[in-house]
C-alpha cells in the first residue's frame, strides 16, 4: 500500500493515492469472503473514501487469488448471531456493501483481480467501470449451496448483460464460470489486463485520467445515469435536462470552458454531491 491511510480498518484497506481513493479487501486466505466484520467495515470504508474531497475516483479490489467470493458461509453456519443480523440487513435491503448501496456518486471501477463469485458480483454490477485481469473468473453459485441469488442477478440485467448470460450463471451455479474475456464479451467486463499483475497500476493510471475532470460534474453525471435505468425515457431525459441547466451555476461550467480558451487545465472547485445541488428552475 502507498499514499495516505483513511481509517484504520481489520479486513479492508482504505487510502488514497494521488486523486483515487482504494478500497482494497484483505482477507486472502478466504478469497476475501465476507465476513461479518468486514460487512460492518464497509459502510463506514465507503463513507471515509466519499467524505476525502481530494478523493475523485474509487477502486474497489482484493488481496490475492480473489477478489471476493461473497458472504463467508462457513462463519455464518458456525456463529447464529452474525446469521441473524445479516438476516436482518437483507431482509431490510439494507447491507450498505457497494457504492449504490450507500450512495456514494464518486465513480468507482472494480479491479477484479481474480475469483468474483456469488456475493462478490455486487462490486461488479453496482461499479461504474470493470476492469478485470485476464486471469479473472466469474460465478454466481448460490443455488449450488442452497441459497437464492437475487441482487447480484438483478443488478446484472439492468446494466444490459444478457438474460441467458445471468441465466446461466445462476442456475448453473458452480458449474458455469466465465473466464475474463467471455465476462467482457458477455458485458459484464469492460477492459482485460493482461498481465495480471498490472491491474493496480492500470486502475491506478485509469483512475488519474478520471480525476482530471470536474469532480462534481462527475458526481451529477453518474447520478442522473443510473436513475436513469429506474425511470421511463422521457422522464429520464427531463431528470438530465434539469441536472444539466442547474449545473450551469456551478463555477465549474464555466471554470472547464475558459480553461479550455486559455490551453490551461482547469482549476476544479472543491466537488459538491448531486444532494447538495438544487435544480428548482426560480433558484438563481
Amino acid at each position: 500500500m502507498s499514499g495516505v491511510t483513511l481509517g484504520t480498518f481489520d479486513t479492508l484497506e482504505v487510502y488514497r493515492d494521488g486523486h483515487v481513493g482504494w478500497l482494497v479487501m484483505t482477507r486472502p486466505e478466504t478469497l476475501n469472503a465476507l465476513s461479518i466484520r468486514m460487512l460492518e467495515e464497509l459502510p463506514a470504508a465507503w463513507a471515509a473514501l466519499d467524505a476525502d474531497t481530494d478523493v475523485r475516483v474509487i477502486v474497489v479490489t482484493g488481496t490475492g487469488r480473489g477478489f471476493c467470493t461473497g458472504v463467508d458461509v462457513k462463519e455464518l453456519a458456525n456463529d447464529p448471531r452474525g446469521m441473524k443480523v445479516h438476516a436482518a440487513k437483507v431482509k431490510a435491503n439494507a447491507l450498505g456493501i457497494t457504492s449504490l448501496h450507500t450512495r456514494v456518486w464518486k465513480p468507482v471501477i472494480a479491479a477484479v483481480n481474480g475469483v468474483c463469485a456469488g456475493g462478490g458480483l455486487h462490486f461488479v454490477a453496482d461499479s461504474d467501470i470493470v476492469v478485470a485481469a485476464s486471469d479473472a473468473t466469474f460465478l454466481d453459485p448460490h443455488v449450488s449451496v442452497g441459497q437464492v441469488s437475487s441482487w447480484e442477478p438483478i443488478g446484472l440485467l439492468r446494466k444490459g448483460v444478457p438474460f441467458d448470460t445471468v441465466a446461466r450463471m445462476l442456475f448453473l451455479g458452480r458449474h458455469e464460470t466465465l473466464d475474463a474475456h467471455e465476462a467482457r464479451g458477455s458485458g459484464i467486463v469492460g477492459e482485460v489486463v493482461d498481465p495480471p499483475e498490472h491491474l493496480r497500476e492500470r486502475c491506478q493510471e485509469l483512475g488519474e485520467q478520471i480525476a482530471s475532470n470536474s469532480p462534481s460534474a462527475m458526481m451529477v453525471s453518474k447520478k442522473v445515469m443510473w436513475e436513469s435505468l429506474d425511470r421511463g425515457l422521457d422522464d429520464a431525459l427531463a431528470n438530465g435536462a434539469r441536472a444539466l441547466a442547474g449545473f450551469w451555476r456551478h463555477p465549474d461550467a464555466m471554470e472547464g470552458p475558459r480553461a479550455f480558451d486559455a490551453g490551461r487545465d482547469p482549476q476544479w472547485a472543491p466537488p459538491v454531491g448531486p444532494e447538495d445541488l438544487a435544480w428548482e428552475e426560480n433558484r438563481t
